[in-house]
């Protein structure tokens, strides 16, 4: 637990604790001009935006309770000592796509860290608006393959990912509101459950009511509360990536925990999928979006092409060094490459499970996405929603005859619209 002495900042109390804080003081220089604005839109915590003439550096402060829904829901601050070691050791290993933390605070669960200037943009936002990222499956790919590869047995011995797992298991809390959120809340009553009602009162009631689907959830609960294989973001959606067309960074990794590789890769591929089926109801005469489906689609398959490419690349060059996974005095060359077409095939198709779950939880769940919420004819959202919805059911009960990638993109295009 974190000692006794926190207390929540606003813009006013923030500025002394910077003058207080030569590590901030050093980022920004000069403090003649400085300007602090509130930017924090998320369900958790504060976020400030701080700038002087010299320098600027983004602020983030946890809250002893879930912002988006208020004190009757409590939270422990510790989270914000899991996300800064997190950013810290997933900095590590893809500094490119990881913003720098300058200062982190225990006692006031309260972490500086390079903040992405404009054109920065939550990539979420951009997927509303209609941008095109030329770079984007190149960069996830590039950092889920390097975080995930590196934090595994693949890389390191035994005794160092023990070591690592336990540190992580001190962030229960947030992965027991990920249990629930995704795994419990949205297969029964639930007062935190809400969806476009009444269009999808029905189709809430079907999800549950489906007895195949439960079960498939619960092999997913499972892998996700028992299985330590890497370092894993926690909540790698859409919203936890800034971007602009040559940069991509991601951000906001509390829900950090040692847990299976499916999930992070699952959550990323899961979001696109909504941006997907969200873009019909953001069409207009101007734009029918089509041309910008298809980039979202494409951007689905080259994400998850990369990531294997990329990924099994790092495993091939450290296969006689320190990871424990597959000792090369047992595992020889014919072995070897079988074992790593049944550890992707395994990978591919968690990914696609925990994908559908975190599609379906945005939907009949706690927690929407913006992609959907801001579409304002009730009517036509649920029907973008409803699309997404019976996808994701079947592509979580259905996902272990997918082959590939591409057959999941192809089984996407026949959705009727």
């Amino acid at each position: 637990m974190a000692a006794e002495g926190f207390r929540a900042l606003n813009e006013n109390t923030l500025v002394e604790y910077i003058k207080a804080t030569p590590s901030l003081c050093s980022q920004l220089g000069n403090l003649e001009n400085l300007q602090i604005k509130e930017v924090g839109d998320g369900n958790l915590n504060f976020v400030y935006i701080v700038t002087t003439s010299s320098g600027s550096l983004v602020i983030k402060q946890a809250l002893p309770y879930i912002r988006c829904i208020g004190e009757s829901w409590p939270m422990s601050k510790e989270r914000a000592y899991f996300e800064a070691i997190t950013l810290q050791k997933h900095g590590s290993w893809c500094p490119n796509h990881v913003p720098e933390v300058y200062h982190f605070d225990r006692v006031m669960s309260l972490i500086g860290m390079r903040y992405l200037a404009p054109p920065h943009i939550i990539l979420r936002k951009g997927l509303i608006a209609g941008i095109e990222y030329p770079l984007l499956a190149e960069h996830m790919a590039e950092y889920m393959s390097r975080t995930l590869f590196h934090t595994s047995l693949l890389y390191n011995t035994t005794t160092v990912h023990r070591q690592e797992v336990a540190k992580y298991c001190g962030n229960l809390e947030l992965c027991r509101l990920t249990e629930q959120v995704v795994f419990s809340d949205p297969y029964k009553e639930s007062e935190y459950n809400r969806y476009t009602s009444p269009y999808l009162d029905n189709d809430a009631l079907a999800v549950r009511e489906d007895d195949e689907l439960k079960l498939e959830v619960a092999e997913l609960k499972a892998k996700f509360c028992e299985q330590a294989q890497a370092l894993i973001h926690g909540d790698l959606h859409t919203g936890s990536v800034m971007a602009t067309h040559d940069s991509t960074q991601i951000i906001d990794p509390e829900f950090a925990v040692y847990g299976p590789m499916g999930f992070d890769i699952g959550a990323f591929l899961g979001n696109l999928i909504l941006a997907y089926f969200s873009q019909d109801g953001h069409a207009d005469a101007a734009n029918d979006r089509k041309a910008y489906k298809q980039w979202i689609l494409k951007t689905v398959e080259d994400t998850w092409k990369l990531f294997e490419k990329k990924f099994t690349s790092l495993w091939v060059e450290n296969k006689y060094g320190f990871g424990e996974a597959y000792l090369s005095a047992i595992y020889t060359d014919t072995v070897f490459s079988r074992a790593q077409e049944k550890f992707m095939k395994a990978l591919f198709h968690d990914s696609l499970g925990f994908g559908a779950a975190k599609m379906i939880r945005r939907i009949v769940g706690v927690a929407h996405v913006e992609d959907f919420e801001s579409i304002q004819d009730a009517s036509v959202r649920a029907v973008c929603e409803r699309q997404a919805l019976d996808f994701a059911k079947k592509l979580l009960k259905e996902r272990r005859g997918f082959q590939s990638i591409s057959e999941v993109v192809l089984a996407i295009k026949k959705v009727p619209s």
